[in-house]
């Protein structure tokens, strides 16, 4: 529901009719939906408040209230969007993109992200930043792809903060800033962008443009191991058999090294400081690793 959640980030409308509307969101986010339906349909009608007929849309494609609806959804959306409203634009977008009322069309998804993400839109720029990326629907660009990924990053998405920093960190349509590739990753990482976590915790070990801090590191570390990130459960396990930035533990070490390995990581290092373990530390390790590689065996669901 990431329209609902940007619509209740902002006042939905201000001067003589603002106690009506607030009303309208004030249910909606006590999860009286029914209600909010209501009031928003009158507000929609009776007074073409395009705030009004975008929560209308979200309530018919959530199926909040009322039964589920993609036709009446995208109505809503459509009669707030060509209003000028970029909440409904970015959800047009969406359902263009996935093929709900309608066939999928990446053409007329990238039109509504463009139109959302020139209005402010957070999500869309960064979105129409990967389509720059991606280099199909429009030509690669990869300055303007950062041009979208600096707006929505400075908007606080931390997934646009991640990829703008691995711009900096490439010098790819910026100039190269190793400085400020760092300190997009730490804004993402507080955000817990995992990816962004793993970043800013290796230039934080290795103290790369950011002041040197093991510890916090390997706090990092932990974090995105924990969340399942490869890379960090391998760095957790260097950091454990070596103890820097934590006591150094070998069971745990084996632990984590063993799950970054099932996931494709490769360490020949460790896979030696396992094999010199002593038989009953190596036994506890992979005991402590089984329940997350039978996690990794079973087929998803």
């Amino acid at each position: 529901m990431l329209v609902a959640a940007a619509l209740l980030a902002a006042p939905f409308a201000t001067g003589a009719h603002a106690a009506e509307p607030d009303l309208v969101y004030g249910a909606f986010q006590r999860g009286f939906f029914l209600t909010a339906f209501g009031l928003a349909t009158r507000q929609a009608e009776e007074k073409g408040d395009v705030k009004a007929m975008t929560l209308l849309g979200e309530l018919y494609a959530a199926g909040l209230g009322v039964p589920q609806n993609d036709a009446k959804a995208a109505e809503w959306y459509q009669l707030a969007a060509s209003r000028g409203d970029r909440e409904a634009m970015f959800a047009l977008a969406m359902f263009r993109l996935r093929g709900r009322a309608g066939p999928r069309d990446r053409d007329a998804s990238a039109k509504w992200l463009a139109s959302a993400a020139k209005l402010g839109h957070a999500l869309a720029a960064y979105d129409l930043a990967l389509l720059y990326i991606e280099g199909q629907l429009f030509p690669q660009d990869f300055k303007r792809a950062a041009q979208l990924l600096q707006e929505s990053a400075q908007a606080g998405n931390p997934e646009a903060q991640y990829a703008l920093g691995t711009f900096y960190k490439e010098g790819r349509g910026v100039s190269k800033n190793p400085a400020e590739a760092v300190r997009l990753w730490g804004l993402a990482a507080v955000a817990e962008n995992t990816d962004a976590e793993v970043e800013y915790a290796i230039a934080l070990f290795n103290g790369d443009g950011v002041a040197k801090d093991e510890q916090a590191a390997a706090a990092l570390f932990r974090k995105a191991a924990l969340k399942g990130n490869a890379i960090a459960q391998d760095r957790l396990a260097r950091i454990l058999a070596a103890g820097r930035g934590a006591p150094a533990n070998p069971v745990e070490a084996t632990k984590w090294h063993l799950i970054s390995k099932a996931r494709g990581e490769t360490n020949l290092a460790l896979d030696h400081f396992v094999a010199k373990l002593p038989a009953d530390a190596r036994a506890a390790g992979e005991k402590a690793a089984k329940p997350w590689l039978d996690a990794l065996k079973k087929p998803p669901s």
